[in-house]
């Protein structure tokens, strides 16, 4: 009995030396890009960090957005979803993994049984007891159905993985952003209460001046009138400010303490752009996180047409056990005599109305869908890089006219107040320069707070 339990042993070995490593899966091939080979910027900035290497905080170098950025990676809930969601699939992974091998169990069994015996009331009582070790219905992965599922799951982790990532970045981004947004409000902010404040000195003078009949009471009313606008500016800013930091302290996952607020998006250290080369090939876009989770995405539904072409082919499972047994549970270790079971079983598909060729037919569209998907993933992604580049190379243009506008309308500005208290013009004119160069600082403000939003 002895040297038939050994050639089970036997067989289970060379069932599992069977298994080989191969699937059905048809050989996995990256889709061409649909984007040209490089994006083509003019200006190039010599010298500098790959933009491989580069990391946030070579990004965002005031120490200030670097330690709300840190104080956000370590409470966002977004992100801690992402990273949960990546153990889930690593579990998930490890129990599709699992199916290759047996799984083996110990069992103890101890029964009795009373029956009747003859055509009288005697009875008999029988005993057995059993002890066993095996593994049921493992299921040899022949055609690498087991395989392929295996394949799948890990593809998933590793898309779940750069999910996470991309989580990642977009957090870091939408700290500065929401981070530079408030220090944009507070500037504007005190820009309205400055303009406030030189209106309602303007408004003091005129209305002495009315008294002694040296302005109309048109020109008062105007004065008035761009009093009240700068006290309605200065009441909008103070909910823009307030509510930018409510949305700065949710992303982040806690209060900010004022200490790491911004006092301003003026200082130009508040974010240093990444240097990008002239000619930079698209193929780097292969390595954002985006695309390869979509990349990862399209292997898994490649190894799921390998586990649908598999299920067209026989599958064989093994339910083997070996132990002792005896008629009492007291003797079934010294005195039991042995038992062993080998049971194979082959299950084959023969009439199953369609649904393998259906589901088969899922899986390959599936993939084309993915491929569609991926591709489209490389499109946007190259669309957005390339209108960052687009914006980097006016940007510097439109700065300088910008700034080259506010210092024009401050100086008609102060040309136009001059002339005013001469009694040269009426405040009409005053009134307009006035406008015109508050609404100038305003589009630098917006503009500085573009500029430090574009790393590029």
């Amino acid at each position: 009995m002895k040297a038939i339990y050994r050639r089970s042993i036997l067989a289970c070995m060379i069932a599992f030396s069977l298994v080989g490593c191969a699937t059905m899966a048809p050989e996995y091939r990256r889709p061409e890009s649909p984007v040209p080979a490089s994006f083509n910027n003019e200006k190039a900035d010599k010298g500098t960090v790959s933009v491989n290497e580069m990391g946030w905080r070579d990004v965002f170098a005031d120490k200030k957005l670097q330690s709300t950025i840190e104080l956000a990676l370590e409470n966002n809930r977004d992100l801690r979803t992402a990273v949960l969601n990546i153990e889930k699939a690593r579990a998930t992974y490890r129990i599709q993994e699992a199916d290759l091998f047996p799984s083996i169990d110990a069992s103890v069994s101890n029964s009795a049984a009373r029956s009747l015996t003859g055509s009288g009331n005697s009875t008999s009582v029988s005993r057995s007891a059993e002890a066993s070790v095996g593994f049921s219905s493992w299921e040899l992965d022949l055609f690498g159905k087991v395989r392929s599922l295996k394949n799948e799951a890990l593809e998933s982790y590793f898309a779940t993985s750069e999910t996470q990532r991309s989580t990642r970045i977009s957090l870091i981004a939408e700290v500065a952003s929401d981070w530079l947004a408030y220090g944009a409000y507070q500037q504007q902010l005190n820009l309205a209460k400055k303009t406030l404040e030189s209106r309602e000195k303007t408004l003091s003078l005129t209305n002495a001046k009315k008294e002694y009949g040296l302005v109309s009471s048109l020109d008062l009313a105007q004065i008035q009138a761009t009093v009240d606008s700068a006290r309605v500016d200065v009441a909008n800013y103070s909910v823009l400010l307030e509510q930018s930091l409510n949305a700065l302290n949710l992303v982040v996952g806690t209060a900010v303490s004022k200490e790491l607020l911004p006092d301003s998006v003026e200082s130009p250290s508040d974010v240093t752009l990444a240097a990008v080369p002239a000619d930079m090939p698209s193929e780097i876009l292969l390595k954002r996180p985006d695309v390869l989770s979509a990349e990862h995405t399209l292997k898994a539904a490649n190894a799921d047409i390998g586990a649908a072409r598999a299920a067209f082919f026989p599958s064989i499972s093994l339910t083997a056990s070996a132990g002792i047994a005896s008629s009492s549970l007291t003797n079934l270790f010294s005195s039991g005599s042995e038992v062993w079971s080998f049971v194979p079983s082959v299950s084959v598909p023969i009439f199953n109305a369609g649904s393998l060729k259906a589901s088969l037919d899922v899986a390959e569209i599936s993939k084309k869908i993915e491929v569609a998907d991926y591709e489209k993933t490389i499109q946007t992604a190259f669309s957005e890089v390339a209108d960052a580049l687009s914006f980097r190379r006016h940007i510097g243009e439109q700065m300088d006219a910008q700034q080259s506008l506010v210092k024009s309308y401050e100086k008609s500005y102060t040309l136009s107040e001059a002339r005013y208290r001469n009694g040269v013009d009426s405040y009409l004119e005053t009134l307009d320069s006035q406008r015109s160069l508050y609404s100038a600082q305003q589009t630098l403000i917006s503009l500085r707070l573009s500029e430090k939003k574009q790393p590029g």
